[in-house]
C-alpha cells in the first residue's frame, strides 16, 4: 500500500489579472490602485476642511479681519498642489531606495538608475521623498506645513494599507515559500507580479496591509481622543514611525537577503526612517512646548488679548498680540 500523501493547504488565486476596457488591456491592480488614490484624496479633502489653520479658533470660523474671506480651514483645492508636489519626491526617493536594495547591480551599472524602464521603486524611500517635496509646497500655501502633515496622516496610512491589497490583486509582493494554512499561490494565466507565483508563499503584501491598518486604527483612536490637538505634524511623524516599524517586522517574511545581521536592506531603511521620525517628533514637541511657554510669558504682560504661540504663529512664525493687527502681505 502506498503511503498517504500529505497535501498542504493553501489559498489559490486563479483568474486573469488583465481586463479589456474600451479595447485596451488594463491590469486589475492598476484599476485598484487608481481607486485607492482617489479614496485617499477624498478622505484627505474631508479632513482638510476640518483642520483649522488657526488652532485658537474652530474650523470654518470667519477670520478676524473683516476684509478677509478665507475660512479657517485648509483649502481643499490646495490639496491638489500638495499631492502633485509629492510625486517627484516619491519617484526620486523610491528610485534611490530601489538602488539601495540592488546596490551591487547599480554600482556596476550606474546609468541604469536613470532608466525608467528598468527596475522599480522602493516604497519606504518613496514615502520619505514624497513627504519632503510635499512639505516644501505645503509651506508655501499660506498654512503651516504642520497642519497639512496632521491632515495627511490618516489618508497616507489608508493609501499604504489599501495599496498593498491592490498589490495582492496583481500577484505582486509574495513572500517566502511557505506551506502554512494561509499561504497563497497564483495559478491563473497571469502575468503576475511575483516570480514563481504558483509556489505557495507567505502573503506578505496582505500581512503589511493588515499591519498598516492596525496602525491606522491606532492613529484614528488617538486623534478621536483629542491627542495632537495642536496639529503641529507630530501625529504624522508618529504614524510614519509606527508604519515603518510594522513594515520592518513584516519584511522578515520577504525574499530579500540579509545584509545586517538578520535584517534585509529594506528593514534597515525602515528602522532608520522610524528612528528619524521619532527624533523629529521629539524635537517638534519640544519646540512647540517652548513656544507655548514663551507665549504664556508674553501673555502675562498683555491685557489678556495675547495669543502668542497659537495658530500659524505657533509654527515658528512671528507672533502678533491680535490677529487683526497683523499686516497684510
Amino acid at each position: 500500500m502506498l503511503p498517504p500523501v500529505t497535501v498542504h493547504p493553501f489559498i489559490p488565486f486563479a483568474y486573469s489579472p488583465i481586463v479589456l476596457i474600451g479595447g485596451f488591456a488594463v491590469r486589475l491592480d492598476t484599476i485598484a490602485l487608481a481607486l485607492v488614490i482617489l479614496a485617499s484624496l477624498v478622505v484627505a479633502a474631508r479632513i482638510a476642511r476640518r483642520t483649522p489653520v488657526d488652532v485658537a479658533r474652530s474650523p470654518d470660523e470667519a477670520g478676524e479681519d473683516p476684509d478677509a474671506e478665507e475660512p479657517n480651514h485648509l483649502r481643499a483645492d490646495d490639496l491638489l498642489y500638495v499631492a502633485v508636489a509629492a510625486l517627484p519626491g516619491a519617484v526620486i526617493g523610491g528610485r534611490l531606495g530601489y538602488a539601495l536594495l540592488h546596490l551591487d547591480y547599480y554600482q556596476a551599472n550606474p546609468a541604469a538608475l536613470l532608466d525608467p524602464t528598468q527596475g522599480g521603486l522602493a516604497l519606504s524611500m518613496a514615502v520619505v521623498g514624497g513627504f519632503i517635496t510635499a512639505s516644501v509646497v505645503a509651506g508655501l500655501l499660506g498654512a503651516p506645513a504642520g497642519r497639512w502633515m496632521h491632515a495627511a496622516v490618516l489618508p497616507v496610512l489608508l493609501g499604504l494599507a489599501a495599496g498593498k491589497v491592490a498589490m495582492a490583486i496583481g500577484g505582486s509582493g509574495q513572500g517566502l515559500p511557505w506551506d502554512g494554512q494561509w499561504a497563497t499561490a497564483y495559478l491563473g494565466p497571469g502575468p503576475w507580479g511575483s516570480p514563481a507565483p504558483e509556489i505557495p508563499a507567505h502573503p506578505a503584501q496582505l500581512y503589511e496591509a493588515a499591519a498598516t491598518s492596525a496602525v491606522l486604527l491606532v492613529m484614528a483612536f488617538l486623534l478621536a481622543r483629542g491627542a495632537f490637538a495642536r496639529r503641529t505634524g507630530t501625529a504624522f511623524l508618529l504614524g510614519i514611525a509606527l508604519w515603518a516599524v510594522a513594515r520592518a517586522a513584516v519584511a522578515f517574511t520577504w525574499r530579500d537577503p540579509a545584509v545586517l545581521g538578520p535584517f534585509g536592506m529594506e528593514q534597515v531603511v525602515c528602522l532608520v526612517i522610524a528612528a528619524g521620525a521619532l527624533v523629529l517628533l521629539v524635537v517638534a514637541a519640544g519646540a512647540d512646548a517652548a513656544r507655548r511657554r514663551r507665549g504664556g510669558a508674553a501673555a502675562e504682560g498683555t491685557d489678556g488679548a495675547g495669543r502668542a504661540g497659537e495658530g500659524p504663529a505657533g509654527e515658528g512664525e512671528a507672533s502678533w498680540p491680535d490677529p487683526s493687527s497683523r499686516p497684510r502681505i
